[in-house]
């Protein structure tokens, strides 16, 4: 069975899980010196419950995204869809008060007002929407201070506690209209290792609860602690196949072959490779999982592997220069989606990233091991 490709992008059809979902967003600013597109078409979902990363270069369009899907500042086109809500078909006055309702946001700086107390600067938030009656205020600060291990803490003004516990206190600030969107810009910039990892363990917990956590950030170390890690370059999301199926990759060469890789779709039991067949395509998993199939004259087929998501396959074959060493079908399930990359772009690639030439390399070794002892 031949392989079918996706339409072209469409919005998706919302589904009851979505927390935010951009289509199309592109954001375009105008200067003395002309127009110059930020945004370049994004389309991008994420899930209630999930605690997601967005890393990129400086000027790749990361706070930009971050001002579509809080609301603080218009797309030049597309939809951004926040929990159900669209937010650009709403006035600015009413879009302020479904962000006061609605979502939390984390600041690197803290931006803790200093005169105030913590519980004060808690409390905040439930004052600006009107929040639980007047006296019942403290009390639900203190409960969420106490949730961040700072309940001792709440009567300080924020220059006597350390910057961690700043951090932690601005987090209960956040939650203190319990919004189901948590939106953290770098949280950890001026943490200590310590303190970022309190800090990480704690939105963690909060994903855990239903909250959905969309965290900025530089280091990548903090990627590892994350549902899923969204890259954004120059204005462009790299696919999140390509990235995890080549994460020594830099992001522009990321981006690069998103643009460049084929779309497949394969139906369960479909042959993707035939043993001995001529191979002349990199293959990534993005969704179902592949059999890897060592076909028998006597005693039938065997299934000596099976890859997923992330995983990728072709490229022993390609780096030899040789046919298909065993056949590959698409699992049973569910369809398999691939992300195909001809011989001369993988080629390329190999050329301009050597340390994803040796990782390969190293992969290869391997396979051809097992395929060595399989066929014994």
């Amino acid at each position: 069975m031949l392989p079918t490709k996706p339409t072209p992008s469409q919005p998706l059809p919302a589904a009851a899980d979505d927390m935010i979902r951009l289509h199309s967003v592109i954001k375009t600013f105008k200067n003395a010196a002309g127009e110059f597109t930020v945004l370049k078409g994004l389309d991008l979902t994420l899930r209630k419950g999930e605690f997601v990363a967005i890393v990129g270069k400086s000027g790749s369009g990361k706070s930009t995204l971050l001002n579509m899907i809080t609301g603080i500042d218009h797309p030049t086109s597309g939809q951004v869809v926040i929990n159900g809500t669209d937010l650009y078909t709403m006035t600015e006055s009413q879009r302020a008060l479904w962000r006061g309702k609605n979502l939390g946001i984390v600041f690197q700086f803290f931006q803790l007002l200093p005169m105030l107390s913590l519980l004060e600067n808690v409390m905040l938030p439930m004052d600006y929407v009107g929040l639980y009656d007047f006296d019942d205020r403290p009390k639900h600060a203190l409960e969420l201070l106490d949730m961040v291990g700072l309940k001792e803490q709440a009567y300080k003004l924020p220059e006597a506690v350390s910057t961690g516990q700043q951090q932690s206190a601005a987090i209960a600030r956040a939650l203190a209209t319990d919004p189901p969107l948590i939106v953290a810009d770098e949280p950890t910039g001026n943490l200590d290792s310590r303190s970022a990892d309190n800090i990480i363990s704690l939105f963690d917990r909060l994903a855990t609860q239903g909250k959905t956590i969309a965290m900025v950030t530089h280091d990548p170390s903090l990627t590892e602690r994350t549902s899923r890690t969204i890259i954004i370059s120059d204005g462009e999301l790299v696919d999140e196949t390509v990235a995890s199926a080549l994460p020594l990759l830099k992001h522009r060469q990321m981006l690069d072959i998103t643009k460049k890789a084929e779309r497949l779709i394969y139906q369960p039991g479909s042959t993707i490779l035939m043993h001995d067949q001529h191979v002349d395509t990199f293959f990534m998993i993005a969704h179902g999982n592949v059999d890897i199939v060592l076909e028998g004259r006597q005693q039938g087929d065997t299934v000596v592997a099976q890859l997923g998501p992330g995983e990728f396959f072709g490229e022993v074959e390609l780096l030899r220069g040789g046919k298909s060493i065993a056949s590959v079908r698409a699992a049973a399930g569910g369809p398999v989606s691939l992300l195909g990359l001809r011989h001369e772009a993988f080629l390329s690639l190999i050329k301009n990233s050597p340390l994803t030439e040796e990782a390969l390399g190293r992969i290869v070794q391997h396979r051809l091991q097992e395929n060595k002892f399989a066929r014994r």
